[in-house]
Order: C-alpha cells, then structure tokens, then sequence
C-alpha cells in the first residue's frame, strides 16, 4: 500500500509492506521517479526502548532502532486543520502506539513533523531516543556519488556573535566513502537549558547537483540532537529533542501514558539555502501567536546597553524617557538592577523596587513614561533566583533544579523549577503585580544562565527533568497570555541564547545579541533573519556619547530593517547626531508595514565578521529594501556590486537613509545591478523600486 501526498510544493510518500512495516521513502520537493533499492533503513520514525536491539552495525548512529523498526501499520488519518493537510500514521507493537505526525501549511513549502507514543502494554517502557523526523535517502537525487554536490550549512552561535553560518562541503566535515556505509556521522547536539549556547538549533542541507535544499529548526528551547549519517549507499537526516548518549535523557513511560518528541519544521526548496530561508520566514509567520506587536512594529527604547548598564535610577531615566520621546520611540522599558540598591546580579528573586534608586517609588517612572505617551516596560527574569535573595533560603528545595540532592547554582543564581505549581504562582503574582499595580505593558523576559543537563529531582532523567521544566514554563506562558492577551513580551537570554521557535511561537520579539561594538553589530544584524522573522529580530542602536555622525547613522542601519531596540545617552548627544536618531526612526516608521510580510535575501551571501562589505535586503515584491555595511578597509575607493534578482527592468534605486549625506552609488536597472563605494565603518540603506 502507498500513502502518497502533495501539498505546497513537498512530494511525502509513505510504502507500507506485505508485514505492514511502514517506510517513508521520500520527502522532497521531487516526485519520486524510482523506488530506492534497499529500503530496510527507511523507518518513518526512529524509537529506542531500553531491553530493546538496536539493529544496525550503528556506532553512535540513531538508525534502525528495534523500538520503530518492529512497529506495524495499524491505521492513518488524513485530514484538513486550520494551517493545512494533516497526515497522521499510526504504528503498534505489543500495546505501544506510535504516531507519526506531517503537518503540512497552506502555500507554504514547510512541514513540520514530530512523534508521539502511548503505552499500552502493561509494563513501564523506558524510552531512550525518540526522532522527531527521520529522513532517509537525502543524497539520492544525483547520480554522482553521495559524497559529491554536497553543502552542509551550519549555524554557530554564541554570546556576542549570534548566527553565524558557515558552509562546508561533507568530505571537510570528515566523511569519506569507505564501503557501502560506515558508523561515521556529522552530528550537533545542544544540552542544557540555553537552546542556542553554540549553536542555533538549525541547520541546512544543500545538493548543488539537483538545486534542491533542506534547511530545519528543532523547536525546543533546551538539549536537542541532530545528525547526518549514512546507511548503505545513502546520507540520511534524523531531528530529535533530547537523548540519552547525547542529553542524559531517559522517559519511563508507565502504563497508560503517553510522550511526544519536541516538533521540528523542515523547508524542501527546489532553490539554494535563501529560498529556503523564505519558506521558513512564512512557516515562522503562521505558527507564532497572533499579537498586536508584531503587526504594529512599535520602536523600543531600553535603557541598559551602551547607556544606563544596570543603574537605572529616577534622576537618571527621566531625561532619557524625554530624548526616547522626542527620538520617537513608543516603548520605553527599565532594565536590569531597578530592585536593588547595589549590585544587582545575585540578589534577583523577590522583584521589590530599590527605595534608594526610586525615593518616590518606581511607579512615578512608569507613571511619567506613559505620560509621554509611551508603553512602559521592564526586565525580569522568572526563571532564577540569586543567592543572595532573601527569600531564597527561606523556600523549600523542590522550588529548585537539583543533582545529586543539592540545589544547582549558576553564576551565583538558582534554577527555579517550573513543574512546581507553588513556582508558577510565585512567577504569575509577579506579572499580575508589575502590570496591575505599576502599569507595565512590556516586559523584557531575561535568563541569564545555563543549568547544563537538567535535575533529578522527581525526575526520570535528568534531560527529562529539564524537557518537563521547560514544557511547564511554556505552558505556564501560555497562561499568562490567555490573562493579559495584549501584553508584550521580549524573548532575551544574554541576548540569543533561546533565539528558538518554542519560545518565537509565543512572544513577539527577539533580543538577538548583547554585542557591545556596533561595528560587529552589523554582521548579527545580517544573518539574525535566518533565526527568526524580522518583525521579530531586536537589533540594538547605540550611539555613543563621543561618537560622529556616521556612526550614529551606522547604529541606525543596524537595526532598521528589523526591529529597532534604541538605546544609547540619547539626552546627552550633541543635536546633529540626533537628527539622524530622528531621521532614521522616523524613515522606519514608514516601512515598517511593508517588513511584516517581507521575505529576506542576501545580494552577496550571508555575512561573516571578516568581511569587507556585506548586506542584508527584505523582498517586498515590487520594492526591495537593501542594508550595506563596509565594517573595514583602506582602499576608500573600495566599491561593491550587489546583484539584486526579481525586480523589474525599468526598476529605479534610491539612497533612502541618509538622505543628506554624501552616498557613492550607481544603479544598472538593465542587469539588476546595485554599485555602492562606502567609507570603512559606514553604512546605508538603499530603496529598490519598480
């Protein structure tokens, strides 16, 4: 029996055999010519159950888990939801049922795919590895060898330097044919509580041969898994949360319950890796919940980077709520230290207002901001506790992550532990306090440490004590959402330390980085649309207080073609370089309607921190939005040329920001060919239109 499906551009086909095992024998943006060879291998999930055999000369490899490979077709349900198709394909095994979920979205080339078992034997199964998608035969659309025309795309990450990709071809990567297949695999894996620590969970598969590409993000905001590998004669995919060899991960799934792998999305493109990119722009579109913000792009200002650095105080935030109005700016939000008179790091945890920084109460603040007629927001960061905190010592240990029957501390902080119901409440009368009694309507959400595998307390693992955490606070987001449906929240972790859709699908904005220097500032700014949609990519602005005015107008490209995060001693720069504060907010004020819906492109490829020249464009059909950076160089004659596709011939390029400033650049409307010459340590944002 084949169960086929086409929806969006995304060929799925699944062949259930004469002893009804179940095998996905592709999923591509190709229609399936031939029928692999040899399709043992090609399990449409992967599952290992400990006690189980794990059927495969493997190595490290998750392949051919016995766990999946003796489940039988039972029944499959295809059906229409509110994003699209649906496929669901159910598998059993001595009472265990396995469920194989493909969501497909209307117009959209993005499936996402994840796995769910309930146990119905009568005995505990402990679940050790359960993919999220398996896909097998990823190398077989060429007729070169499956170590040829291969790209693999991976997405470094880190604190200070957030997205950036580097591309490899596999034999760099230390795969080699040696015989029809090895235990050699390429493999990224993210354990703890920070789901971007190295790396985004993401990455990107490219076969130069056929044009094809697939490029994946792991929805979890804690330890995830992925590799490419080979079985015979073929490369294969797997996506997964955490493992046991690779998380510390181990499920003792009772009687009558029932456990599901965290989701995964995966773009099939016939086109490069930028295509790709769009697909999963629109995908990150549908998921995230529906919120005013991100339709209204409103301009923050947050007080802490380059400017205030953790001291704010009422002498000292009252002038810069003025400057932040006069600039424009439409949120205002208080950042860390606001709760203490002194060092504000481990002493985080009862969220009280500092008397001596705010004489006549933090309300007057928020009071004065939203006379200016301006949201007012504030930092916070639910999930630790410092150990210097009063009230830290005084709760029970099971408020806590904890190993080994101690509480674990990071960077002087406790991890609170969400599955606590007390926690929750703890966390909730919080947010009812700073909305309802100080009139807060924006919060930064901040966490600033890593808690590494996770706690066994009252836990099967320890990577199941943290996956259960981190699926308590989400649903304990969600609650908070239901109760105050118009409130905004930032998503921050020492910038893009959980820069991850499990989150993105909830809150509205992105911090992306904490990067202190503006002229690396740039390459984030660059590639953060990889990361996430750009309506949701806070980008900081930081004009320094002995700075010039080309770089004011760099920190301002920076960030204006995604969201603008002012910051900066705005009330003490001299009044020429605030014009050009002014200038660009004002100019972002009148596209930022056409950034929600736009698709990003890369005119000279993806940015690195080496690099001369580089650029980022937002594709809005019939104009094209265009940043450049020159981060260095000596030759001021230096140029660039961008090619610039799907615009039309009688298209016409224009200096948009600055619009006063001397700007060297040439448009050739007859190839689609946009010449810039800048100064080292300039930048400029160019208009496209047709």
């Amino acid at each position: 029996m084949y169960i086929s499906v086409y929806e969006n551009g995304i060929y799925l086909d699944i062949k259930v055999l004469e002893d009804k095992s179940v095998k996905l024998i592709n999923l591509s943006p190709n229609k399936l010519e031939n029928e692999p060879k040899d399709i043992k291998y090609y399990s449409i999930a992967e599952l290992q159950i400990s006690g189980y055999d794990h059927d495969d000369h493997h190595g490290n490899k998750h392949t051919y888990c016995s766990g999946a490979s003796l489940m039988k077709y039972l029944s499959h349900r295809d059906y229409q939801n509110n994003f699209g198709r649906k496929l669901e394909i159910t598998q059993e095994y001595k009472g265990i049922l396995l469920v194989s979920h493909f969501q497909f979205f209307d117009n959209i080339s993005v499936i996402r795919s994840w796995n769910g078992i309930e146990n119905g034997s009568k005995e505990t199964e402990p679940i050790e590895y359960i993919s999220s998608l398996s896909l097998y035969g990823i190398s077989s659309n060429t007729p070169n060898k499956r170590n040829q025309d291969v790209i693999i795309h991976i997405p470094h990450n880190t604190w200070f330097g957030e997205a950036q990709w580097k591309s490899y071809d596999i034999h760099s990567l230390g795969y080699d044919i040696l015989r029809e297949a090895s235990v050699k695999r390429i493999a990224l894996s993210n354990t703890g509580s920070w789901s971007c620590a190295e790396y985004l969970p993401m990455g990107s598969f490219e076969n130069k041969f056929s044009g094809s590409t697939l490029t994946w993000q792991i929805e979890t905001s804690a330890s995830w898994h992925w590799e490419i590998g080979e079985i015979p004669n073929e490369l294969y995919l797997q996506l997964s949360g955490p493992t046991l060899e690779e998380n510390s991960f181990v499920k003792l799934l009772k009687p009558g319950e029932s456990f599901e792998s965290v989701p995964c999305a995966i773009a099939l493109v016939n086109g490069d890796f930028e295509k790709s990119i769009a697909e999963l722009t629109k995908y990150r579109r549908a998921i995230r919940r529906k919120n005013e913000d991100n339709e209204k792009l409103n301009v923050i200002f947050n007080d802490y980077m380059n400017c205030l650095m953790g001291n704010p105080t009422t002498e000292a935030l009252i002038p810069l709520i003025d400057a932040a109005f006069d600039a424009g700016c439409e949120y205002f939000c208080v950042d860390c230290g606001w709760y203490a008179d002194g060092f504000w790091w481990d002493t985080v945890g009862e969220w009280l207002p500092s008397k001596k920084r705010f004489p006549n109460s933090i309300k007057e603040v928020f009071d004065y901001i939203r006379s200016k007629g301006m949201t007012a927001g504030l930092w916070l960061e639910l999930e630790v506790m410092g150990i210097k905190c009063p009230l830290a010592n005084k709760l029970p240990d099971d408020w806590f992550f904890m190993r080994n029957g101690r509480r674990i501390i990071d960077q002087n902080r406790y991890q609170l532990d969400f599955r606590n119901p007390a926690v929750r409440e703890y966390a909730t009368g919080i947010i009812k306090r700073v909305i309802e009694d100080y009139g807060v309507g924006y919060i930064k959400m901040d966490y600033n440490i890593d808690v590494g595998v996770g706690t066994d307390y009252n836990a099967d693992s320890t990577g199941e004590g943290l996956l259960s955490h981190t699926r308590a606070y989400l649903a304990w987001l969600d609650s908070i959402f239901e109760m105050y449906p118009n409130l905004v929240i930032e998503n921050c972790s020492s910038g893009g330390m959980r820069m991850d859709y499990s989150h993105l699908s909830r809150y509205s904005i992105q911090s992306v980085t904490d990067q202190e220097d503006y002229i690396l500032m740039s390459a984030i700014a660059a590639n953060c649309m990889t990361a996430c949609a750009p309506e949701q990519a806070a980008i900081w602005s930081y004009p320094l207080k002995k700075g010039d005015i080309e770089e004011t107008v760099y920190n301002m490209v920076n960030a204006m073609l995604l969201r603008i995060h002012q910051s900066g001693h705005l009330a003490e720069i001299d009044k020429e370089r605030l014009k050009y504060v002014k200038e660009g907010i004002a100019y972002y004020k009148t596209i930022r309607d056409d950034i929600k819906s736009a698709l990003p492109f890369w005119p000279i490829g993806l940015a690195d921190m080496n690099d001369e020249y580089i650029s980022v464009g937002l594709d809005c059909k019939d104009k094209k939005y265009i940043a450049v950076w020159r981060m260095k160089g000596e030759d001021l004659n230096k140029g660039i040329s961008l090619p610039i596709k799907n615009i039309s011939s009688n298209s016409k390029a224009l200096c948009a920001y600055p619009k006063d400033l001397d700007t060297d650049y040439s448009y050739d409307s007859l190839n689609w060919i946009l010449n810039v010459t800048l100064k080292p340590k300039t930048a400029r944002i160019f208009e496209i239109n047709s």
